[in-house]
């Protein structure tokens, strides 16, 4: 019988068991990807790994166990629409791991996942099935014969399954790393059920009581990208074991939401809500799905930005933001909640995991406050949104694919959210049209374009070193290898060198550019990027002879420059955390030869004085020219002994390098390049202070030469402005002065507009027409504000009665159609201001709608002011 553990208990008693078979248990990846250009999120237990597997780095240790943060909800891995109405699937889910590299195989790794599930945690043997890989033909596979005889020690034939290459070949992605894996299924059934049908025939049927819980895969071959397959000269293992789905297990329970790792979450919600949870799965309930929803997209949510990604439009950012928004839609719809909730169950989500995943502990506040401006926005958006979707005219129970459009691009509903608010109201989305609306938009700012990589042409396995801190001339270095990347028709060619003094892009700092002498021949490096841990170089053209000497030179000054701004990143975020508090913390930066911009949690806009106070103290540090103290290969223990700052969000090893510029003011942990002492920089100056996300603030900064300039551009622009003037003092007062002076014009010129339109009360009245409602009024108004002629309708409307006023504005290049109707008209058929309006917006290029009462669209094309205001007017059934 399975033994009773909480889910803490569960995860501590894998890490010890591995512990005692001599692994080394290691933290956590961030959730979010930033040096993997074919993931956004990391999906797997193994992405922090793959440089291991794919032999870009030596192991420092062989064997290594940990839990990893995972996120799955788009592409491949798409299981957001099951998310809360099933019983197993989840946005964010723990995956528990144990890694080999080249150390031991399939015997070990079978042997222990027996024991650990049977002796360490009780799992009933009788319940427990192996899957194996039968083989393929067409790959020249053979069946997995020999782990399907490794379990023949611990289980009976007919729990032995062979399945195809779909469920028992695992392949890192279309190129790399690959071979068979052993799926470890848990049958949850009764006994009385387990009776009537045995377990072997649920396995790889989705039933949701017979459950994949752990996979061993046994990393053999390698991928190549024309197909074929290799062998690896190590043999590998990785596995993976969904921790929500052990402890649903362990804890003998229907759902994994049912256990404590959920469990406490719904009780709160049912408790603050008043609303009971049943624990039903049968769609039946819109608020057990509800409850749901949120406890597990909170998680997905709360550790991605605790990880470094904010919510946002585009990306890995439009991901978290679209998690967020369909539990703020779940909590608004189903448990009536129209007051941000969410953000509240931070704290406890925090506390629940600060031994685990301790960076959400760390910065529960910054979170809980991010999430909260989320649903603020959403909430308000939503409305909105709610609004619109009442005045929509649904046509044989499809919404078109333009309004879901214009739902998502307007008030930011995702296509599922629409699809969600269209199975309440029996209708479904024509998500064809919607698709194509929304590749037409993408193809408006962009030409997509399929890369194409080609197979590493390898001269040499060797270790990469890089020398860029020291130098920035390297002779004697050779290519280990070369590749091709095909992409918008262009071929692009990398390099890899067996010593380089090129940084790659990381840590916000870009890459190195220069050249390469090559046999005589000089080729560009255009770029220098870093993928799964190894420095790539890109240049303009292949070598004619690869394997000749290279003698690699990078950009000196451009180098400088990046240096300059990548430590006054450093001295400015000691300065922010001095000036605004200890809460900032780094989110984000861009280091570039021309400018640096950095990202930062705070929740105000900076005040001038603190700007002029953090320019005040980053200029002092300069002047004194503080020299570099670089550590460049720490204990990370002696690192935090010392005070460093590390970044949430950032995977460290056991050896980091330590940036300090004075102990008492700047100590940082660091990959980039920086100067060997401040006074290099020169001056400092922040150019633009900005939010860019809830809690997020975005500052530019110049330095040295660019500084310079944009500061003496400023004068020169003031000295101009002053030049317009008499008397060249006092300059901000006269400016003041102008500024009220242009402000009672332009309010006496609006007063003169408004009572000249005011004037042609009596004259529209005259020029009504009668329909079979009431009145009809139609009029081109010239340089009337929308406010004024807004009011001049409801007046005309007093005087006429039930009517309906056309009017089209015209001012300068831009022009307006404008649509009232009387309250009482509003429920016949064809009058609704909006849809009119709507219309009638293409006659002038332009697009809106609004209320059954009040409607405009604006455009631009006032050459076809006449026909929108005619075909308005045309509308109205006379």
């Amino acid at each position: 019988m399975a033994k009773q553990m909480t889910a803490n208990e569960i995860r501590k008693a894998f890490f010890e068991f591995f512990e005692s078979k001599n692994h080394k248990i290691v933290a956590s990846a961030p959730i979010v990807l930033k040096d993997d250009p074919t993931l956004m999120f990391t999906n797997a237990g193994m992405n922090q790994f793959k440089e291991l597997f794919l032999g870009y780095k030596k192991p420092e240790v062989r064997r290594i166990a940990d839990t990893q943060k995972c996120l799955r909800v788009s592409g491949k891995h798409n299981d957001l629409e099951e998310v809360g109405r099933d019983a197993y699937h989840h946005t964010m889910f723990e995956m528990l791991g144990n890694w080999s590299f080249g150390d031991y195989f399939k015997q070990e790794a079978i042997d222990w996942a027996w024991e650990l599930l049977t002796k360490i945690y009780g799992l009933n043997p009788d319940r427990i099935y192996a899957s194996v890989f039968e083989g393929d033909e067409t790959e020249g596979l053979a069946a997995d014969v020999e782990a399907a005889n490794l379990w023949k020690k611990h289980l009976p034939e007919n729990h032995i399954l062979y399945f195809d290459r779909k469920d028992n070949f695992w392949e890192m992605g279309d190129t790399g790393p690959c071979g068979p894996c052993s799926e470890l299924h848990y049958d949850m059934r009764t006994d009385e059920e387990r009776l009537a049908l045995p377990g072997e025939n649920l396995v790889n049927v989705g039933d949701p009581r017979v459950v994949e819980i752990w996979n061993l895969v046994f990393i053999q071959f390698n991928r190549k990208a024309d197909g074929s397959l290799e062998e690896l000269p190590e043999k590998h293992v990785d596995t993976g074991m969904g921790f929500e789905r052990l402890c649903r297990a362990l804890q003998g329970k229907e759902s994994n939401y049912d256990t404590d790792i959920f469990s406490e979450f719904i009780s709160k919600m049912s408790s603050d809500t008043g609303i009971a949870y049943t624990g039903k799965y049968d769609n039946s309930s819109m608020t057990d799905i509800a409850m749901r929803v949120i406890a597990d997209h909170l998680r997905a949510v709360s550790f991605a930005i605790a990880d470094g990604e904010m919510p946002g439009n585009n990306g890995a950012a439009y991901v978290i933001r679209r998690i967020l928004r369909r539990a703020i839609r779940y909590n608004y719809s189903f448990l009536n909640q129209k007051e941000p909730y969410i953000y509240s169950l931070v704290p406890m989500l925090a506390e629940k995991f600060k031994e685990v995943f301790p960076e959400l502990f760390a910065q529960k506040t910054f979170v809980e406050r991010v999430i909260l401006e989320e649903e603020k926005s959403f909430l308000k958006t939503l409305e909105g949104g709610l609004k619109r979707i009442e005045t929509l005219q649904i046509s044989s129970g499809i919404l078109d694919g333009h309004t879901a459009f214009e739902l998502y691009d307007t008030f930011g509903f995702p296509i599922d959210l629409t699809r969600l608010i269209g199975e309440e109201r029996n209708w479904t989305v024509d998500e064809v049209g919607f698709n194509e609306a929304l590749q037409a938009q993408k193809n408006r700012s962009r030409t997509d374009a399929k890369k194409e990589t080609g197979d590493w042409v390898i001269f040499a396995d060797e270790d990469v070193e890089f020398v860029g801190y020291d130098q920035l001339e390297v002779e004697g270095a050779k290519v280990l290898k070369y590749r091709t990347i095909k992409q918008k028709g262009e071929d692009f060619y990398q390099l890899v060198l067996n010593s380089t003094p090129f940084y790659p892009e990381g840590g916000g700092q870009v890459g190195d550019t220069g050249f390469l002498v090559i046999d005589g021949e000089t080729y560009r490096v255009i770029n220098t990027k870093k993928e799964n841990d190894l420095a790539i170089h890109y240049v303009d053209r292949l070598p004619d002879n690869p394997e000749a000497e290279v003698k690699a030179v990078v950009d000196a000054k451009r180098r400088a420059l990046i240096e300059n701004n990548h430590s006054v990143t450093h001295l400015m975020h000691a300065a922010l955390r001095k000036v605004l508090g200890t809460h900032v913390s780094q989110k984000g930066s861009l280091v570039k030869d021309d400018y640096m911009r950095f990202d930062f949690a705070h929740f105000s806009k900076m005040t001038d004085e603190e700007i002029d106070e953090v320019e005040r103290i980053v200029n002092e540090k300069i002047r004194q020219n503080i020299p570099l103290q670089e550590d460049r290969s720490l204990d990370i223990a002696k690192a935090k002994e010392a005070g460093a700052m590390m970044l949430f969000g950032e995977k460290y090893g056991d050896k980091v390098r330590m940036i300090t510029f004075d102990p008492s003011y700047s100590r940082e942990l660091c990959g980039g390049c920086h100067v060997d002492a401040t006074g290099k920089i020169g001056l400092f100056k922040i150019k633009s202070e900005s939010a860019i996300a809830a809690g997020v603030r975005r500052i530019e900064v110049l330095t040295a030469a660019s500084a310079e300039e944009y500061v003496n551009a400023q004068i020169k622009e003031l000295s101009a402005i002053k030049s317009l003037f008499k008397t060249p003092l006092h300059t901000i007062k006269q400016v003041e002065t102008l500024q009220e002076e242009v402000k009672t014009l332009r309010k006496e010129l609006e007063q003169l507009h408004g009572q000249q339109a005011m004037s042609k009360q009596k004259d529209l009245v005259a020029s009504a027409v009668e329909f079979k409602h009431g009145k009809v009024v139609k009029s081109i108004l010239k340089d009337v504000d929308s406010k004024i002629a807004k009011t001049l309708a409801h007046h005309v409307l007093e005087q006429l009665g039930p009517g309906v006023i056309i009017f089209g504005l015209e001012e300068g290049e831009k022009c307006q159609l404008m649509v009232t109707i009387s309250e009482e008209l509003t429920k016949n058929p064809g009058l609704h201001a909006g849809n009119l309006v709507r219309n009638a917006a293409k006659h002038i290029g332009g697009g809106g709608g609004g209320q059954a009462n009040f409607a405009t669209a604006g455009g631009k094309e006032v050459s076809g002011l006449q026909a929108g205001v005619d075909a308005l007017f045309q509308e109205i059934d006379l």
